[in-house]
């Protein structure tokens, strides 16, 4: 059996993103600031405040980071971008040299102890949690050290500055209840945006997919058109040839064997030209015929599918003709290929409308939807399957990306969509009715996706050139 190929583009949204996120530069230019504050706090405190502080161990923590900045800045490119471990070992150096620094100033009686949230903070918006969890824990222990060993705020007059036990037990409370409570909320947020962001490229290069499909159905729909003539001229001359060369046999064979590859050639464009059209036939389409080339991919994997067009209170509403939009197609396709995946025997795709809305409903009778996942689906990278496990696909667990790139691309094209079940799943099977798996609800209204009554029935006028 053949070997499917790996699709590069599910790795690229597979894959974590975090390696090699941070760029060197950033951290520096955070450095330099950080640098610039300590060096102007230092001073102010013991020119101004009249602070007793080792300003040669100060300015000795501080060059510390002036040397390391140059030094980077020295060897590695501005371009250059931090592996997980790089960032996490420059992370650890501001986090030691800002702990030497509180050292030297009064451990967590100093108010400034309160930036050793930031490096931890750092970590958990670009670094793995391995490397925030490493940051955490170190910073917590370092701060616990500061509570107990520190140099003590001392003022010019031998005064010593102490807050109460009570308070420097609840700032050291706060500081670690802040590490945290940040890093979790940092990374919890980051890892919602970057889940999001990798979905979205991959719903962009579904729909660059099917936008490549048909234009390349376009092109090869005008090249038949154009060629259509001139091969029937061939094909009309080569069958006069025929009669006319009865009595040179040699003869009469070449012409029929152009007559049979002028044959062979419509048959080939008319094939390729199946992808699409990109005339001003196949700009529009009425809504059974977009629908059902939506469907057709999946219309010969075993499920039988079920079509029901009919218009919804009044009958002499005629079927509305739609924009046959690449969105629109991809996302239906989507949506049709989860039916089926799951579906038992059979799916039903039914389709309603009236003067305002146009409502597309998509029914399986498989095991329907988690109930726990129905407020979720249509989210990117869920953390568990998003439908049981379907007969036909044993062992498949989905990541939930189908449905968000449907989602997002019928909505894009002006659809609301809806998920929910046809019956409760947790009934017995003979407790069922015939439809009773997934339903997906997708509901437009008419003037978002359909053309007016005049356009649709008016004429087309003439094709326009393929834009290339």
């Amino acid at each position: 059996m053949a070997t499917a190929l790996p699709d590069p583009a599910l790795d690229l949204v597979r894959q974590d993103a975090r390696s090699d996120w941070v760029r060197l530069r950033t951290l520096l230019v955070l450095r330099w600031l950080a640098i610039l504050g300590q060096t102007v706090t230092v001073v102010f405190a013991a020119l101004q405040l009249g602070l007793r502080v080792e300003l040669g161990l100060c300015f000795l923590a501080i060059g510390a980071s002036v040397v390391s900045n140059l030094v980077a800045m020295t060897i590695f490119p501005e371009n250059q971008r931090l592996s997980d471990r790089d960032a996490m070992l420059t992370l650890l150096f501001d986090l030691s040299q800002l702990s030497f620094l509180l050292f030297l100033t009064g451990g967590l009686n100093n108010p400034f102890a309160l930036l050793i949230l930031a490096p931890v903070t750092i970590s958990a918006t670009a670094l793995t949690v391995r490397s925030t969890i490493i940051l955490g824990v170190l910073a917590v222990a370092m701060i616990t050290l500061l509570g107990r060993y520190h140099v003590p705020l001392t003022l010019q007059s031998g005064e010593i500055l102490q807050l109460p036990p009570m308070f420097v037990a609840g700032f050291w409370m706060a500081i670690t209840i802040g590490i945290l409570f940040l890093s979790a909320y940092a990374r919890r947020i980051t890892s919602e945006t970057h889940s999001m962001s990798q979905a979205l490229l991959a719903t962009q290069m579904a729909l660059a997919r099917e936008q490549k499909l048909t234009d390349l159905g376009g092109v090869v729909a005008a090249a038949a058109h154009e060629l259509g003539t001139p091969l029937a001229t061939i094909k009309l001359v080569s069958t006069e040839l025929v009669d006319e060369l009865a009595d040179h046999p040699q003869l009469a064979e070449d012409a029929k064997l152009i007559r049979d590859q002028a044959d062979r050639c419509r048959d080939i464009l008319r094939s390729m030209g199946r992808a699409g059209k990109d005339d001003l036939h196949m700009r529009s389409a009425p809504l059974a015929a977009v629908v059902r080339e939506a469907a057709e991919p999946h219309a010969a994997r075993g499920v039988a599918i079920n079509y029901d067009f009919v218009a919804e209170g009044d009958a002499a509403i005629p079927q509305p003709v739609i924009w046959r939009k690449p969105e629109v197609i991809h996302g239906l396709r989507n949506l049709v290929q989860n039916a089926v995946d799951f579906a038992a025997t059979q799916i039903w795709i039914e389709a309603r409308w009236d003067a305002g809305y146009i409502r597309l409903r998509i029914t399986d009778d498989g095991p329907g939807y988690p109930q726990d996942l129905l407020g979720r689906l249509g989210d990117p990278f869920l953390s568990r399957r998003a439908r049981a496990q379907s007969p036909a696909r044993p062992g498949y667990e989905g990541m939930g990306l189908g449905l968000f790139i449907a989602k997002t691309l019928l909505e894009r094209a002006g659809a609301r969509v809806s998920f929910d079940n046809a019956t409760d799943p947790f009934l017995s099977v003979e407790d069922k009715a015939e439809k009773s798996g997934a339903v997906v609800e997708v509901i437009w209204a008419a003037a978002a996706i359909a053309l007016p009554p005049e356009a649709a029935s008016g004429p087309l006028g003439e094709n326009r050139p393929i834009a290339i």
